[in-house]
C-alpha cells in the first residue's frame, strides 16, 4: 500500500537515511528543508522537496497542504553546526535553544496543519538514551517515566520532548524515542573530541545509555508509518551500557588514546550536570516493545559492530 508521507526536516542527518527507505518501499515523499541549496540533495533521495520554516506557522501550513499527505513524520531539529553552533554540553539550553522551538513551536505548527488538512496519522521524533528515571534497574520500558533533569540546564529541551509525547499521544500518533545517534555524519563532533582525549569519562562510568545506528531507526520508522503505529517506542539497539564500556570501545574503533578519566565534581565544573548523570547514572531503555509490536529486525543489534563498522 502506497502512503503519501510528508518528511519535516528530510534534509537531516535521520531524514536523509529516511527518505530513501521511504521510496524504495514505493512511498510517495514529500521531504521539507530550511535551505534552498538542499532541494538537489532531496530530490536525488527520490522526495519532492520544498523548504520550509518550521517555526513559521503558514510555511508549514502552505508544505502540508500541497504535499496532501496521509503521514507526517517531524523529525526537525537544528543541531548541526550550521543551526547550533559549536556543541556545548554544559549548557544544552542555549545550544538545543532552536531544537526546543522546533520541538514546541514546530510540533504546534505541524499539529496545526495535520488537523486542517485531514493527516490521519501523526509520528514525531522523541529520545531515549540515557535519560531514564534515576531508580531501580539499569534499563527501562517505555512504561518507565523518564528523567527531565529539573534544575539543570537540560531541563528545558527534556521538558519539551516530554510535551511533544504528551500531544502526540493525545491525538492518536506514535513517539519513536530514538537512542544516541551514530551513523554517517551524526557522531563527527564527538569522535573528534575523543581523538583530542578531550571526552573523558567521569568518576567510574557506570551510567548506561542505549546507541542506535541511523539505518536502524529509519527502518523503526517506516514501519511505524507503514502500520500506523500508535504508542511510544524505544528505538534502541539491544545493548544498553555503561559509559565505561562504550566510550573506551568508541576511542579505539576511532584510533584514539584510552579516554582520560576525572572525578565526578571535575566533570560537572568542566561538563555540567547532564554529561555528569548520562555518566554516572544514566539509565538506558529496552527495545523489547518495538521489535514485538512492530516486527522490527536491526542491522546492527549492537554499537560494537555499528562503531567498528563507521570508523575503522
Amino acid at each position: 500500500m502506497v502512503v503519501r508521507v510528508f518528511v519535516a526536516g528530510g534534509s537531516g542527518v535521520l531524514g536523509r537515511r529516511l527518505v530513501p527507505q521511504l521510496v524504495a518501499r514505493g512511498h510517495e515523499v514529500t521531504a521539507t528543508t530550511t535551505s534552498a541549496i538542499k532541494l538537489d540533495l532531496l530530490a536525488r533521495l527520490g522526495a519532492s522537496a520544498v523548504v520550509m520554516d518550521g517555526l513559521d506557522a503558514a510555511s508549514v501550513g502552505e508544505a502540508v497542504a500541497r504535499a496532501g499527505a496521509e503521514v507526517i513524520v517531524h523529525q526537525m531539529t537544528a543541531i548541526s553546526m550550521a543551526h547550533a553552533g559549536k556543541p556545548d554540553i554544559k549548557h544544552p539550553d542555549r545550544w538545543f535553544a532552536l531544537t526546543n522551538r522546533l520541538r514546541t513551536e514546530g510540533t504546534d505548527h505541524l499539529m496545526a496543519a495535520a488537523e486542517a488538512t485531514g493527516v490521519s496519522h501523526f509520528i514525531a521524533q522523541g529520545y531515549a538514551s540515557w535519560n531514564g528515571i534515576r531508580a531501580g534497574g539499569w534499563v527501562k520500558t517505555e512504561e518507565d517515566p523518564l528523567d527531565l533533569l529539573e534544575g539543570t540546564a537540560a531541563h528545558v529541551g527534556l521538558k519539551a520532548l516530554s510535551r511533544v509525547e504528551d500531544l502526540v499521544l493525545k491525538a492518536g500518533g506514535a513517539v519513536m524515542r530514538y537512542g544516541a545517534f551514530y551513523g554517517p555524519d551524526a557522531i563527527d563532533d564527538q569522535v573528534e573530541l575523543v581523538r583530542k582525549r578531550q571526552y573523558p569519562l567521569m568518576g567510574r562510568g557506570a551510567g548506561y545509555s542505549s546507541w542506535i545506528h541511523l539505518d536502524d531507526a529509519a527502518r523503526a520508522t517506516v514501519l511505524a508509518v507503514e502500520q500506523q503505529a500508535r504508542g511510544v517506542f524505544n528505538i534502541v539497539d539491544d545493548e544498553p551500557a555503561p559509559s565505561s564500556e562504550w566510550l573506551p570501545y568508541l576511542a579505539a574503533c576511532a584510533g584514539a588514546k584510552k579516554p582520560m578519566r576525572i572525578p565526578t565534581w571535575l566533570g560537572r565544573l568542566l561538563a555540567g550536570d547532564q554529561a555528569v548523570v548520562m555518566m554516572t547514572e544514566g539509565r538506558g531503555f529496552s527495545n523489547a516493545k518495538a521489535k514485538r509490536e512492530l516486527g522490527w529486525e536491526l542491522r546492527y543489534p549492537s554499537w560494537r559492530q555499528g562503531f567498528k563498522e563507521e570508523l575503522t
